[in-house]
């Protein structure tokens, strides 16, 4: 059955309901997924999914939602999920803020198309890139290379007249090296991916495994940081990190629904960094990882500027913390898949560039710390804490040597006080996800020019 007919189905059976509002949003998925570890061949797979999920709220209560994996279920699953919100029948009214309805039908362009190209080609093309990083070096014990693509493509359907149609390519490469030299076991990673590409993204993989099996090497005869405070500047990937998981969950407007304290926080108009920093959530940027012309609400993509001049200026909404909060919705209620309803999320959310270079943002640096590439993390709403991938000391304005267990930690707003210098050089990074409300990995964008900070906490020996 087709989209047309699909949409006609969906649109009827919504019709015939007795309803305040309802939608249904339909999928269906092509991906592919290969790994190796090692020499092994762990994964190598193709995989064809489809179903949908309905909502529905009737004048009093919440949502009835029914999620279905067979098209043939599509009426029976509608009339499912309005019974769902019988049940809340006299409880606390949802209400969702207006939009104008849409229809729409939006192909993201892809440059080679996975879809086209065989399994046994792919797997061939993982095997060339894992043995290239397996013989990087004698002291490379483990590897993974791993290949995923996935082409999804989307309907939603509403009782306001919306029907929109999405079709995105997604194509990811990951790339993990561990080196070991008696007791002292080091690793290296990266990631990389985009929905514009497409299969060239993985052809063209080899500068990141070398880059990978070589970090992986280089840092075995790296010592550990000093543990200090230190003036630090973070590269455009670990600059992107911390505006996502620092600052960028604090906009996420049911976070600050939720929390008192958040709220208190994450005041409009607050005063949060440098009259010079700017930062922005923008899904309509073509090919991004994070990219989208709606979100699965049918809410039309748009750029939010969440810090402007040092002031927080925006926060990210599905239509529900719109309407709670009494602001406009951002075009940010986004799903893994059919199987989950909307939540608030960010989709390419960026530190926009400054004026300075790189060699002016190290210079005057008697003592510092460049701190580059991302492990892991945690924050704990204002607190965070980020592990580098590796760092570089800078003595004397210069890039010194190579230091590992680069562990940057500190205050949010402190640290956003504390940012002195704002590189020209600004960086978009794909192929990661982020998870929450057991909807994980959702794919989003993420980046920054070269970042300096005064006076930061790094961890390390």
């Amino acid at each position: 059955m087709n989209w047309e007919q699909l949409q006609e189905r969906a649109s009827r059976a919504i019709s015939k309901l007795n309803i305040r509002y309802a939608d249904v949003r339909l999928e269906r998925t092509d991906s592919t997924s290969v790994r190796f570890r090692g020499r092994r061949l762990d994964t190598a797979g193709r995989n064809f999914d489809a179903g949908g999920i309905a909502r529905v709220l009737l004048a009093d209560g919440g949502w009835g939602i029914a999620s279905f994996n067979s098209f043939d279920e599509l009426e029976e699953r509608i009339s499912l999920a309005k019974s769902c919100a019988a049940v809340q029948a006299g409880g606390e009214r949802t209400e969702l803020a207006p939009v104008a309805p849409a229809v729409d039908s939006f192909v993201q362009p892809v440059g080679v198309d996975f879809r086209a190209v065989p399994l046994a080609d792919k797997v061939a093309l993982m095997r060339a890139h894992n043995d290239r990083l397996v013989g990087t070096d004698p002291r490379i014990v483990d590897t993974m290379v791993a290949y995923s693509d996935s082409y999804s493509e989307k309907l939603l359907v509403t009782s306001e007249g919306t029907a929109v149609r999405q079709s995105i390519p997604y194509c990811q490469v990951m790339v993990m090296a561990v080196a070991r030299s008696g007791d002292n076991i080091q690793r290296a990673f990266d990631s990389s991916g985009d929905t514009s590409t497409g299969y060239e993204l993985a052809r063209a993989a080899d500068a990141q495994v070398e880059a990978v099996g070589r970090r992986a090497v280089d840092l075995l005869a790296a010592p550990k940081v000093k543990s200090g405070r230190y003036p630090v500047v973070l590269d455009p990937k670990l600059a992107g990190v911390f505006i996502h998981e620092a600052f960028g969950h604090l906009s996420e407007a049911d976070h600050v629904c939720e929390n008192a304290q958040a709220r208190q926080m994450m005041d409009l108009g607050r005063p949060f960094a440098p009259e010079f920093f700017n930062v922005y959530d923008d899904p309509t940027i073509a090919g991004q990882w994070g990219s989208h012309r709606y979100d699965d609400e049918g809410v039309r993509s748009k750029s939010v500027p969440l810090i402007t001049a040092g002031r927080l200026t925006g926060r990210l909404h599905s239509r529900y913390t719109a309407a709670l909060m009494g602001e406009q919705p951002t075009g940010s209620g986004y799903a893994i898949n059919y199987q989950h309803a909307p939540v608030v999320r960010m989709s390419n959310t960026y530190i926009a560039p400054g004026q300075a270079t790189f060699d002016e943002l190290i210079g005057g640096i008697k003592e510092g710390v460049y701190a580059c590439g991302m492990f892991g993390g945690q924050t704990m709403l204002e607190n965070f804490s980020f592990s580098a991938a590796y760092g570089r000391m800078i003595r004397n304005g210069q890039l010194a040597e190579m230091v590992r267990d680069v562990v940057v930690a500190g205050n949010l707003f402190q640290t956003m006080k504390d940012i002195s210098g704002m590189g020209d050089d600004l960086k978009l990074f794909g192929g990661g996800g982020c998870g929450k409300a057991g909807q994980s990995p959702f794919p989003v964008g993420l980046g920054s020019p070269h970042l300096r900070i005064e006076n930061v906490l790094i961890g390390g020996e």
